[in-house]
């Protein structure tokens, strides 16, 4: 069975997923999100963890992850997880990591899969001229605040 909890976070509500042993998604509220949920444990220390992290007192996430995805997707989503906290890397560097040194706009794509949202630090993720794209209904303005919380970019440097 499913539990779900919506928190607020400096670009809106957030919906956090759990089945009981994982968490299973991270990501925007949706619209509806009016409907009650009771929380269970993991959804309240995941949310325990992202407020420690956009208050500048966490650096990484331990809580069991549930990777929903193709076997490619997976793969890259493991390698994102052990990017460090301020660190950027680009998409085909990051390809080359998960052995797929060719598919970098696949790892594009995968990064747009992503339902663990920062656990899965897809805003790490950069283009080789720009921020490159993120999901979400601000998209690259957030990867910016997330960059900028993180100190792996400086407010001067051009998106």
């Amino acid at each position: 069975m499913y539990t779900y909890l919506y928190q607020n976070c400096p670009f809106g509500p957030l919906q956090i997923l759990s089945d009981g042993d994982r968490i299973c998604s991270v990501g925007f509220a949706p619209a509806d999100s009016s409907t009650e949920s009771t929380p269970d444990s993991l959804c309240l220390e995941c949310a325990r963890q992202l407020e420690e992290y956009f208050v500048g007192k966490r650096k990484s996430f331990d809580i069991p992850l549930k990777m929903n995805g193709t076997d490619f997707q997976k793969k890259i989503w493991e390698t994102l997880i052990h990017i460090p906290y301020g660190s950027t890397i680009t998409y085909g560097d990051l390809a080359k990591m998960a052995g797929h040194p060719r598919a970098a706009r696949a790892v594009g794509n995968a990064m747009r899969k992503n339902p663990l949202w920062i656990l899965i630090p897809c805003h790490r993720v950069v283009g080789t001229a720009d921020l490159g794209g993120y999901g979400g209904p601000d998209g690259t303005p957030i990867k910016r605040r997330l960059l900028l919380l993180e100190g792996a970019i400086r407010t001067e440097e051009k998106a």
